[in-house]
């Protein structure tokens, strides 16, 4: 039989990162590709003691279908854990849990535009909002970053020209904080300019902050839905780096109106979020854990953090630039010359090190000379090795050219 498949699927491509996860347990090979936690992050006892607690309490109810949007309890206490980390104040109704904040991603895409219309991302972004409004045939026009992140003046540009051109855009993704890929945060004052244009133009914004409690250095920056007049702002978060990612739990804060959407679409999708992950995340929430954990978790992602940076200004002086990010779990770096780090990839897995190249984060083609190197998941030794294995990857492209 032949299968005739849909436009949007034949239109999708495998994901770079999906296809380097595949070769993480290569023997040798350093990872610094994936965008993953470290395992000696997680909190296995205490979670231990909680899914305990839960299958002796709640079980009846842990392992039954849900509501849609979410366990009550786990949504009250995400409104009270946002207000204490993030100075946002949200009611539980506001609050929709999903399967993964990549789940949130696919029902803003399908909720807020339709196919063929126009969103506007950070340039380069990340490449699973890249696979979500893809997959629903969203034309992307990315706007170019500086080390503060977006560069609003150009943003504004940007609008003028598509709505002359009939492509009002259908909403403003960001990750202003620890941005994925180049760990760039936005300071507030472009995050208010953020805020004056969405509503100037009446174009949704989105705000995504998967990393913003992994903050290293410097002082925190107000969360652009917490700030005056962000309170409209779409909000995504995620239990993936603060809990443990296989868990699977994300969500979304959003207006009364675009909530009722979110149901309906998700009704589609999955009916109902994993329950038992959701009552673990209450107890876990609930108990004060996270707090504790985001602490150790930052401690430990601190020293390698600065491990990478240090191996960075040791073997790639002169042949690269690079971001040193304050928190989060990315360094953005460009080689300087004409190198294709997609093309370099497979000479750089032969030298056992691996990252994502450029292009995987691109709405345009660009970024053709940058890579993604993540810090969080491997040793500090393994990441000055992987450094090292880059250099001597470079070293080998250019001799060949």
């Amino acid at each position: 039989m032949k299968f005739n498949f849909s436009e949007s699927v034949n239109r999708m491509k495998t994901s770079e990162i999906r296809e380097l996860n595949k070769m993480a347990s290569t023997p040798g090979l350093i990872s610094l590709g994936g965008g993953m936690p470290s395992p000696e992050t997680f909190p296995k006892k205490d979670l231990e003691e909680i899914m305990d607690y839960v299958m002796e309490n709640f079980a009846d109810l842990a392992l039954q279908y849900g509501n849609t949007l979410g366990n009550d309890g786990a949504r009250e206490v995400i409104s009270g854990m946002l207000r204490k980390t993030e100075g946002i104040d949200t009611a539980m109704k506001n609050i929709i849990i999903n399967s993964g904040s990549q789940q949130g991603l696919y029902e803003l895409a399908t909720v807020l535009a339709n196919p063929g219309d126009t969103v506007i991302t950070e340039e380069p972004t990340y490449v699973g909002a890249v696979s979500a409004f893809s997959a629903n045939m969203l034309r992307m026009e990315g706007i170019e970053m500086d080390h503060q992140g977006m560069i609003v003046e150009k943003l504004e540009e940007k609008i003028k020209k598509l709505i002359g051109e009939g492509r009002n855009p259908r909403f403003i993704y960001v990750i202003p904080t620890f941005q994925n890929p180049t760990g760039y945060t936005m300071p507030e004052e472009r995050r208010r300019v953020l805020i004056e244009i969405s509503e100037k133009y009446n174009i949704p914004l989105v705000e995504d902050n998967p990393y913003g409690q992994l903050r290293y250095y410097g002082k925190p920056v107000n969360s652009i839905r917490s700030m005056r007049g962000g309170e409209n702002t779409i909000y995504l978060g995620t239990f993936s780096k603060v809990m443990t990612p296989g868990l699977r739990l994300g969500y979304t804060v959003a207006p009364d109106e675009v909530m009722e959407k979110f149901n309906l679409i998700k009704q589609a999708l999955d009916l109902a979020t994993n329950s038992f992950s959701q009552y673990v995340a209450l107890e876990y929430v609930r108990r004060g854990v996270i707090y504790s954990q985001i602490e150790e978790n930052k401690k430990i992602y601190r020293v390698k953090r600065d491990r990478i940076v240090s191996a960075l200004k040791e073997n790639m002086d002169g042949m690269a630039t690079w971001s040193e990010p304050e928190g989060g779990m990315f360094v953005w770096a460009t080689l300087k010359g004409d190198i294709d780090t997609r093309m370099m990839r497979e000479s750089a897995f032969k030298n056992g090190v691996a990252y994502v190249s450029g292009q995987a984060f691109t709405t345009n083609g660009t970024q053709r000379s940058s890579m993604r190197l993540n810090f969080t998941f491997g040793t500090p030794d393994q990441l000055e090795e992987g450094i090292k294995r880059i250099r001597k990857t470079v070293d080998s492209y250019i001799g060949k050219k």
